[in-house]
């Protein structure tokens, strides 16, 4: 770790939870919130990966939308526009995980440059970090928007490269989403996975250079530094 200067990490289900729209989803549907924001979310990030292959992208926004629209249609559920707007109003109030805020700071005060590598819009990425109060941790906030194709392409990995003006090798990425963090590994950046839930890691020909169980545990990882 002697070499890391800054480090990347993903958004959602990384830095923030992306299941906090449940509460909001019971609200409009109750009984059913966990489903739907289990269900949305899968069609998400499918919809991101398709539009990539398709070469058709929108912004974060859209595709988190229509995942919500199909959601909904699946389970059968009546979606009106006001119901529409407050669930996708939600994805942009996530609630950080717990260790998140502290971690940051401490990072922060080793010196180490810190962003944001997320595939939302600039819109969503400072709309959830501003609202949690967090925008001063961070550097950069960066956005797949301007290379328009979502993570893992090699594209949207290379905007933290160039926005730290460091090479691949000494940015550590962090995301709790296997794909991303394999995408990643393939780009060249060293990485670890936040595996707060004990899933298994997913067979692309990649492994995270560390595995941790919250992100607090990066400072363990650091510590190794001579």
């Amino acid at each position: 770790m002697n070499h890391i200067k800054a480090i990347a990490f993903d958004l959602y289900g990384t830095l923030f939870d992306v299941h906090s729209v449940i509460d909001q989803c019971e609200q409009h549907f109750p009984g059913r919130g966990r489903e739907i924001s289990t269900l949305w979310r899968q069609k998400q990030l499918e919809y991101t990966w398709l539009r990539s292959l398709m070469n058709r992208y929108v912004t974060f926004e859209q595709a988190t939308e229509d995942a919500l629209r199909y959601a909904c249609r699946y389970l059968k559920l009546d979606l009106n526009d006001e119901t529409k707007a407050a669930l996708c109003n939600a994805y942009l109030k996530l609630r950080p995980f717990p260790e998140v805020p502290d971690t940051l700071s401490r990072l922060g005060e080793r010196g180490l440059q810190l962003a944001i590598l997320s595939n939302g819009s600039p819109h969503s990425i400072a709309s959830v970090v501003g609202h949690a109060g967090l925008r001063d941790r961070f550097d950069h906030l960066l956005s797949v928007d301007p290379v328009r194709i979502y993570k893992p392409h090699d594209r949207a990995y290379e905007l933290a490269e160039t926005a730290f003006g460091l090479s691949r090798a000494s940015i550590l990425f962090i995301s709790s989403n296997a794909w991303d963090a394999t995408g990643a590994r393939y780009f060249g950046f060293p990485t670890a996975w936040i595996n707060r839930s004990g899933n298994t890691f997913e067979e692309m020909g990649q492994r995270p250079d560390w595995e941790l169980t919250g992100l607090d545990d990066v400072l363990k990882v650091l510590d190794t530094r001579n």
